[in-house]
């Protein structure tokens, strides 16, 4: 059984500073992450926002050193993680940090379950890896149930095209918190699901992260998403950081165009009269 983690004093679970990631060469070459800096206290949700190609999922890939190199190149700067240099660590380390301390949810469910496989033996191999020891099945459960999964057996045995959007993405869910981690990067979880379930997810991933003491990045484009989810905004446009402040301050008073430009494609139920 596992249980909430104590409750600590805005710890720094994360610090980012000046990190460059580049892909190719001369002519070709492209700053994905162009020199950002950014920080994760415990028990907080924190925003990377910007546009497709802005280098936020870039950058949470780097966070556990999942950028492939080549094409990638980390170029410069630091990732501490609870004391931790990331980028110096042996491949045998990050094996032990990956999943289990720092957890992904990916885009697109469908695409990133395995087709093949049962959603419960996909579950359950973080489990095998890095719980050795553990009850598989009724942890799976237990997780699925978890993540509000109504009868959790049957949906252990499905396949993940038996499932709905809103399911998988519950399940993806599930797979993130199978070995309690401490940092759980949500990486656009709500892309492709109607605007109902968008809610539900997000008001998941809040309790879930109130109940056991997780932090939280959540990579997304969409400002409309962060109001009462986020404590703090990063803005990213074109590999840099360009706007930074608690979600109430971005969103009243955004201080740059880009941010202001995102803010304004927010639909509305009432347009604002021309």
């Amino acid at each position: 059984m596992q249980y909430p983690k104590p409750m600590s004093a805005q710890t720094k679970i994360l610090d980012v500073q000046n990190l460059e990631i580049h892909f190719g060469e001369g002519e070709n070459l492209v700053k994905a992450v162009d020199g950002i800096s950014f920080e994760i206290n415990d028990r907080e949700t924190v925003a990377l926002v910007g546009e497709s190609g802005s280098g936020k999922s870039v950058s949470a890939l780097a966070l556990a050193k999942l950028v492939p190199q080549p094409p990638g190149r980390y170029v410069g700067g630091t990732i501490h993680f609870k004391g931790a240099e990331i980028l110096t660590l042996d491949a045998s380390s990050l094996r032990k940090l990956r999943g289990n301390e720092i957890a992904y949810i990916f885009q697109e469910p469908a695409t990133s379950l395995n087709p093949v496989f049962r959603v419960g033996y996909q579950i359950g191999e973080a489990l095998r890896l890095h719980r050795k020891g553990v009850d598989v099945k009724s942890e799976v459960h237990r997780l699925l149930d978890l993540v509000k999964i109504n009868e959790p057996d049957r949906v252990a045995k499905c396949y993940p095209h038996e499932l709905s959007g809103g399911m998988q993405q519950r399940v993806m869910i599930a797979m993130a918190l199978a070995c309690d981690p401490d940092l759980l990067i949500a990486d656009e979880p709500t892309t492709a699901l109607d605007v109902t379930v968008q809610k539900s997810i997000l008001e998941l991933l809040t309790g879930l992260r109130d109940e056991f003491g997780l932090s939280i990045l959540l990579i997304t484009h969409n400002f409309g998403l962060l109001s009462g989810i986020a404590d703090r905004v990063y803005v990213m446009n074109q590999g840099k950081i360009v706007e930074s402040g608690t979600t109430e301050q971005v969103l009243r008073n955004p201080q740059v165009e880009y941010t202001k430009n995102l803010i304004a494609a927010i639909p509305r139920l009432h347009p604002d009269p021309v």
